[in-house]
C-alpha cells in the first residue's frame, strides 16, 4: 500500500486533532466528557510524564520502533510528524520542479506542538493503552502514574518550541546506499520524481543532521543498519532506565 506521508490527513485539509489557542479540539473535549469532572483529568501532581524524540533519517526505521516500543512501555503513545503535513497545494516548489518536503515550513509544526502539549496536559484522558506491557521490570510494575508520549518524524530537533519538550532524543542514521535502496522500496504519495532523493531528500538529511551535530546535545544516535531487535533493546533498556530517575525524582518530591 502507499506510505503515509505528505499531506496525510486528507486532501487539503489540516489534521483532525488540529487544536486552536482558545478552542481544545472537539475529540479532547469528549474525551474529558466521558471520563468524568475535567478537573479530575489535569495532570496530577505525582504523574512520570516522559516525552520521547525519536528522529532521524528517511526509512531509517522509526515507525516501526516506535510501535515497537508502544507494545512495550506502560501507558505509552505515538504522535507521528508525517500526520502534520500541508496539503501538497500549500508546499513550495524548487525550480527543478521538486517539492520542498523535507523542511519546516512543509509542516504544520505549531498544530503538533499543540498536540503534544495537550497530551502532556491530560494523557489519561487521550485514549492511551493502559493495558499490562508485554515486559516491564519490577521496580516499575505500578505504572499507573506514569506516561509516555513517543513522537517520531524526521525533523524533530531543529523546531525550538519542541526542543524544551524532550526527556530523550535519538537520532537513527543511514548510509547512503542503504538509505535510498530502502527507499526505492516505498511507494510514496505523492510519489517521488526522477531524481527527487539525490537531488531533495539526501542532502536535506545531511543539512540537517550536520547541523544538529554541530549545535545540539544530549542526542542519542542510532545505527539504523543493527537489527530492529538490537535497536529496540537498546532505546527501550534508556527508556527505562531514565523512567527510574523520574520517578525517583517524584518520589523525593512527594517526602519533601
Amino acid at each position: 500500500g502507499l506510505t503515509r506521508r505528505r499531506g496525510a490527513a486528507g486532501a487539503g485539509q489540516r489534521p483532525a486533532f488540529e487544536a486552536t489557542e482558545f478552542a481544545p479540539v472537539a475529540w479532547l473535549e469528549a474525551a474529558r466528557e466521558e471520563c468524568g469532572e475535567k478537573e479530575e483529568l489535569r495532570r496530577k501532581p505525582t504523574m512520570t510524564v516522559l516525552v520521547i524524540g525519536l528522529g532521524g533519517v528517511t526509512n531509517g526505521g522509526k515507525t516501526t520502533l516506535a510501535e515497537k516500543l508502544k507494545k512495550m512501555l506502560p501507558n505509552c503513545d505515538i504522535i507521528s510528524q508525517d500526520d502534520f503535513f500541508k496539503p501538497e497545494s500549500e508546499v513550495e516548489t524548487d525550480e527543478r520542479g521538486f517539492k520542498l518536503y523535507d523542511v519546516l515550513d512543509a509542516l504544520y509544526m505549531d498544530e503538533m506542538v499543540k498536540s503534544i502539549r495537550n497530551w502532556m496536559e491530560s494523557p489519561a484522558s487521550l485514549g492511551v493503552v493502559t493495558e499490562e506491557p508485554l515486559s516491564t521490570p519490577e521496580d516499575l510494575k505500578n505504572t499507573n502514574d506514569v506516561y509516555i508520549l513517543i513522537v517520531e518524524g524526521f525533523l524533530l530537533y531543529s523546531y525550538e518550541p519542541l526542543n524544551e519538550l524532550w526527556n530523550r532524543r535519538y537520532f537513527l542514521t543511514l548510509p547512503y546506499e542503504e538509505c535510498k535502496r530502502r527507499r526505492s522500496t516505498r511507494v510514496y504519495q505523492p510519489a517521488d520524481t526522477p531524481g527527487y532523493f539525490d537531488g531533495h531528500v539526501w542532502p536535506m538529511y545531511l543539512k540537517y543532521k550536520n547541523e544538529l551535530e554541530e549545535n545540539a546535545s544530549n542526542i542519542v544516535y542510532l545505527d539504523g543498519t543493527k537489527s530492529q531487535d538490537e535497536l529496540l533493546s537498546c532505546v527501550y533498556g534508556d527508556i527505562i532506565q531514565e523512567l527510574k530517575k523520574l520517578k525517583e525524582g517524584n518520589r523525593q518530591v512527594t517526602a519533601w
